[in-house]
């Protein structure tokens, strides 16, 4: 019932916040009179603010189309390469006619970057992805809003999305030599779940997997996000939080767990910052900041679009991950793609290098929590392993904005170039040798990779502190 009247509310107020958006271009038209007074000013901010705090909040796209490598503009094409009814596997294809940058773009490492399924949409990881694709191949995983698949399409299991993962990687690996695998925040569970399946059974695994502020041993440092899961029995998440998707929806009838009430616990962790950031757009606005004011319109775009997620994954996730703990207990058994059950053993990996990353400041996945992958996965020479903690940043800092491009993705580059085979790190070095770089990108790229080279020629250090203040032919 809560679904309906949520939407309900949401219907009889699009026409005022319809209102409220031409109004509000309406009074900021230059060319009518009054308009640039300060009193017309407040008006059309007035009107801009209600207008996005009652809109509707669609999946954003990444939007990303071009980047540029050396003097060579290289186009981005975003394209779906598999196709699963939760989920797409999406790739960012680039293409050069320059010889030398396509012959350098073919030689990079493929790298699969797992997003989260915990209430926003992939495009969250946008920075990290347009980061990747400088060096790169990247595809991403793009999870569905449980809303729009029908029910016909069946149920979704925290061991479907296992399966999931482990279909993609085999994929990639039928296509390439090898990938790299990257996991940021909830998929560090399924992820390792799905690497510890491949290495018990004998097959293929990743050259590396790079683990970044995840709940693997949530005990550890528990946040308020862990309390709220470890504090409330199961039957009163599934009796308050889960509801059916109302008729106006192709997913009509599912039981989800909605985004709104997702959103609305990722605002009540922070009510007075989010409150100040909107006080000051309203007077960015004001005063004609237009710069600052786009700012926080892109930001509460992607913060505010948010997805439903399918009950019994949500469900099953909260009774493993934060109350069971039966990844680090060694109790999990995930059902397989033919219905047989396996036990989740990460000692049984030996072949896939080791990243952990978390934030000093991280307030949703707690100090401790990711680098506990290092301890389960005891099959992995102390060489193979590496963790990176990253002083002064929050959750959000190790994925995007200034600290991960700064300091966590040079370290990340670096590691996945470390634990290439050597002939192609050998072939990667000549064919980046013939793309003549332009100034400003020798300035910004030529330390990273010279400590990526040297690095893939000694051996890692298992542990690491580091601190924000260090620091058209296809491909």
């Amino acid at each position: 019932m809560l679904y309906q009247l949520y939407e309900s509310q949401r219907s009889l107020l699009e026409p005022f916040t319809d209102f409220a958006q031409y109004a509000s271009k309406a009074i900021n038209n230059p060319s009518l009179p009054g308009t640039q007074t300060q009193l017309g000013q407040r008006f059309s901010a007035t009107y801009d603010l209600f207008y996005r705090l009652g809109k509707d909040y669609v999946k954003p796209v990444f939007g990303l189309h071009s980047i540029r490598i050396g003097e060579v503009d290289i186009a981005i094409q975003e394209r779906v390469e598999v196709s699963k009814p939760f989920c797409e596997l999406r790739r960012f294809k680039r293409f050069s006619d320059d010889p030398p940058t396509l012959a350098h773009l073919k030689a990079q490492p493929v790298v699969l970057i797992v997003a989260p399924l915990s209430g926003h949409y992939a495009t969250l990881l946008r920075d990290t992805v347009k980061s990747m694709l400088v060096d790169h191949k990247v595809y991403i995983t793009d999870w569905a809003n449980a809303r729009t698949v029908p029910l016909e399409s069946g149920e979704f299991h925290l061991d479907d999305y296992v399966n999931y993962i482990e279909e993609f990687i085999t994929y990639l690996q039928g296509k390439y030599d090898n990938c790299h695998v990257i996991s940021v925040c909830q998929p560090t569970v399924p992820v390792l779940a799905a690497i510890s399946l491949m290495a018990s059974r004998g097959e293929k695994t990743p050259l590396s997997m790079t683990m970044m502020g995840g709940p693997i041993d949530a005990s550890k440092s528990p946040t308020a996000v862990n309390n709220l899961a470890m504090n409330k029995s199961l039957s009163w998440f599934e009796n308050n939080v889960i509801f059916r998707v109302p008729d106006n929806f192709p997913g009509a009838g599912r039981r989800v767990y909605p985004g709104f009430l997702q959103h609305t616990g990722f605002v009540a962790m922070n009510p007075d910052r989010h409150l100040k950031s909107h006080y000051d757009y309203f007077k960015d606005l004001i005063k004609g900041d237009n710069s600052h004011a786009e700012s926080h319109r892109q930001f509460y775009d992607e913060y505010n679009a948010v997805l439903d997620m399918d009950a019994d994954y949500y469900l099953e996730t909260i009774s493993t991950v934060f109350q069971e703990f039966k990844l680090v207990k060694g109790t999990w058994d995930v059902k397989s793609a033919d219905g047989h059950l396996e036990r989740v053993k990460p000692a049984d990996i030996k072949t896939t290098a080791l990243l952990t990353v978390e934030g000093e400041l991280d307030d949703i996945s707690g100090s401790g929590q990711t680098k506990a992958a290092q301890d389960l996965c005891s099959g992995l020479k102390k060489s193979d392993m590496r963790h990176l903690e990253v002083i002064g940043a929050g959750h959000y800092g190790i994925f995007s904005g200034r600290r991960w491009r700064e300091v966590v993705y040079p370290e990340v580059r670096a590691f996945i170039v470390q634990h290439e085979p050597a002939h192609k790190v050998a072939t990667r070095a000549s064919a980046k040798a013939r793309v003549k770089p332009s100034v400003t990108s020798v300035k910004a790229t030529s330390k990273p990779i010279a400590k990526a080279v040297a690095k893939a020629s000694t051996k890692s250090a298992p542990l690491t502190k580091v601190s924000a203040s260090r620091k058209r032919s296809k491909a």
